[in-house]
């Protein structure tokens, strides 16, 4: 049975936001496969398109076009949908919602979506590389964003009340938390693999793997971790242990699309490449498998991105343990040390 409050709450604003999560993820996929493609400068113009306005540009051109046009303009129009979404997320949070901090949430969210589409035409009007890669940091980010908006919607979130589950749910909340920061530093990071400029020398290209992998590695380790400690609250905790247990498969899957990637942009590395079938293998640039390949790693990183970002949103509001403030600082200080000298090795790179 539901009570009088839970039957006063609107499901519009949970409704809406989970719509636009949906078109955001897919966005990220054809962004991505824009940037697989080099396709950002397939239509010179913004914001019409050759001219048109961008919901009247003749579909059949769009469709049986050139594959470029067809992934830039069906970027466009995903973009404009997220961007149509979001007003309707903000109107129904402002309408049926009570809660400020929630409220300018949404505003929040609407003005990243413009500030990412103001980047994405930018990128277009002056073709500047620097812009795509700030571009593609970004967009993680809002997709952030609207899985919070989610989250903090539902009727259930609304509803909950906190409860001690162990003494060790400050660790928990820490690893999740730790855990979606290093998935966004290592967004960061790709994006500079991935956006490589052509100026760059072989050495500062290698530096820039190598920070990749070592922090694959190191969020690997975290997300695992996170996993782990959230076995023990399965039973007690589902709500908060489910997407810190998807981690795990995500994060593999994740170190395997990796090596994918590497391979079929770069081939596999001299000391392999002899063995085997490897011999005979010859990298395909921006072929179906390499594209699928790469634009999935991007794609899925995103996707870790937010996962930790709800387990961290869901351990806040759903769990409470006996800890303090202060009892907080020494396990942050502990779990974080991996980071630091990562960081640390990091600048004495540059």
């Amino acid at each position: 049975m539901t009570n009088s409050h839970e039957q006063t709450i609107s499901r519009w604003p949970h409704r809406l936001a989970v719509a636009l999560v949906c078109a955001v993820f897919p966005l990220i996929w054809v962004g991505g496969l824009v940037t697989t493609y080099e396709a950002g400068m397939a239509v010179p113009d913004w914001p019409s398109t050759y001219g048109y306005n961008l919901f009247l540009y003749p579909w059949q051109t769009w469709l049986l076009g050139p594959w470029d046009l067809f992934i830039e303009h069906g970027h466009r129009l995903l973009g404009a949908l997220a961007g149509l979404l979001t007003i309707g997320v903000v109107a129904a949070v402002w309408m049926n919602d009570r809660r400020t901090w929630v409220r300018w949430l949404a505003v929040l969210a609407l003005v990243a979506v413009v500030a990412q589409g103001a980047l994405g035409g930018m990128r277009v009007l002056m073709d500047e590389r620097l812009l795509a890669k700030i571009h593609g940091c970004f967009g993680p980010a809002y997709f952030a964003l609207c899985v919070a908006l989610a989250a903090v919607t539902s009727v259930r979130w609304q509803m909950a009340d906190r409860a001690i589950v162990s003494a060790r749910i400050d660790r928990f909340r820490l690893a999740a938390l730790l855990t979606a920061v290093l998935a966004y530093f290592q967004l960061v990071l790709g994006a500079q693999v991935r956006h490589v400029t052509l100026g760059v020398t072989a050495q500062t290209f290698q530096v820039l793997v190598l920070f990749h992998l070592l922090m694959a590695l190191v969020l690997a380790f975290y997300g695992f971790r996170l996993a782990a400690l959230a076995w023990p609250l399965r039973r007690t905790a589902p709500r908060v242990a489910r997407p810190a247990l998807f981690l795990a498969p995500l994060l593999t899957l994740q170190l395997l699309l990796g090596v994918g990637a590497w391979v079929t942009n770069y081939g596999w590395p001299a000391w392999f490449a002899d063995r085997g079938w490897a011999a005979g293998y010859t990298v395909t640039a921006e072929g179906p498998l390499q594209a699928m390949i790469t634009t999935g790693h991007v794609a899925l990183g995103s996707l870790i991105l937010v996962t930790a970002v709800l387990t961290s949103l869901r351990a806040m509001r759903f769990l409470s343990g006996p800890g303090t403030e202060e009892r907080l600082a020494q396990p942050l200080a502990r779990q974080s040390m991996p980071l630091v000298l990562l960081g640390a090795a990091w600048g004495m790179a540059r």
